[in-house]
């Protein structure tokens, strides 16, 4: 039951007659007339008295109250809904509520993001330190005499030289991540052929596939252009993220590779490795910054520990998502999928399923 200054007045007022009728009904030889007459006055003096004190002195410091905490959230349009609610009690009680919960989350948000920062923080002073301390180690070394011997100068000097690489592409790499999530870095999307973006991808990772011992490949020959719509640079980063670290994590005489698979209206974009694979506990962190699976190897590999975060991050600005599936010590398979350009009309004889992907 809904109350509001007017219904308890009337309730008050009714109950104040009653009682006083009551009493004159013990006043011996009143006569009924009197008795209406001083029901009428006494209910009117008391609804008036009542409603006044309530309206003035009660229920409008309420409804200022009120007001001033629609002002603070007058952002949430729903607010503007429950106004015509009767009672100002319950409306001020569930605005109050409502509000200190909205600040209760907001506060548990700022308190996520002060963690996240300080992880933040220790994670980039980790990784920034081991390069620093690598190249003043080397420079140290040879201003301490070691310059002299030429062949060790060049040596230390080359090693110096790898450990700021190192540094310059991790201060990049940090950078990269920072423009997309504050959108300083905007995705211009064009329509180009996915099969070729990826064959020059393997011909630039030969080498290092090479040297590893990897093979690297498309899984078939696809015979048309793959064409999607998205940012050809952003992609190209994306690919060459996954496939070199495919190549990374596969041991000598295994093998990384490339393919394709149609969908509705998006092409499915894999890149599956015989490696190490990945534990499934580590699965759900692998996107995270800074996050490795083997802290001790990876470093070993170099690399940042940014570069699936950075895919991550591109695919999400594309409005798709990463998805991996792995199984430790036999392999991984990471896939995306992108939009087909608009204006493909067929690649009929290209799509020949590898029964792998199927």
């Amino acid at each position: 039951m809904q109350f509001n200054s007017r219904a308890i007045a009337l309730l008050l007022a009714l109950s104040v007659a009653a009682i006083t009728t009551a009493f004159l009904y013990l006043v011996p030889g009143i006569t009924t007339t009197s008795i209406v007459i001083a029901f009428l006055l006494s209910f009117s003096s008391s609804y008036i008295l009542v409603r006044l004190v309530l309206e003035f002195l009660f229920f409008r410091q309420i409804e200022n109250i009120y007001d001033s905490l629609k002002r603070i959230r007058d952002s949430e349009l729903a607010l503007r809904g429950r106004m015509s609610s009767v009672n100002p009690l319950k409306r001020i009680d569930r605005e109050i509520s409502s509000f200190a919960k909205s600040k209760e989350k907001e506060i548990e948000e700022l308190k996520e993001r002060e963690n996240f920062r300080r992880e933040f923080i220790a994670d980039v002073s980790h990784e920034l330190k081991t390069p620093i301390f690598a190249a003043q180690g080397f420079v140290h070394t040879l201003l301490d005499g070691a310059i002299n011997d030429k062949e060790v100068r060049k040596k230390f000097l080359k090693k110096a030289a790898r450990s700021l690489d190192a540094l310059d592409l991790l201060v990049q790499d940090i950078l990269t991540i920072s423009q997309i999530e504050s959108g300083e870095i905007t995705m211009h999307l064009e329509n180009f052929d996915m099969r070729g973006m990826c064959k020059e991808i393997l011909d630039q990772l030969e080498d290092k596939a090479d040297k590893k011992g990897v093979e690297l490949k498309m899984s078939k020959k696809y015979k048309d252009p793959i064409i999607v719509r998205g940012d050809y640079r952003r992609i190209y980063q994306v690919m060459i993220n996954l496939v070199s670290n495919a190549i990374k994590y596969t041991k000598k005489g295994g093998e990384a590779k490339i393919s394709f698979k149609e969908l509705d209206n998006k092409i499915r974009v894999m890149v599956t490795d015989t490696g190490r694979g990945i534990p499934e506990s580590d699965i759900s962190r692998i996107f995270e910054r800074f996050y490795r699976v083997d802290k001790s190897r990876s470093r070993e590999k170099g690399g940042t520990g940014l570069g699936l975060s950075i895919v991550k991050h591109i695919l999400e600005s594309h409005d798709s998502e990463i998805f991996v599936e792995s199984e430790y010590k036999v392999g991984s398979k990471f896939y995306f999928e992108l939009e087909k350009a608009n204006y493909i009309d067929k690649v009929d004889e290209g799509w020949e399923e590898d029964e792998d992907y199927a």
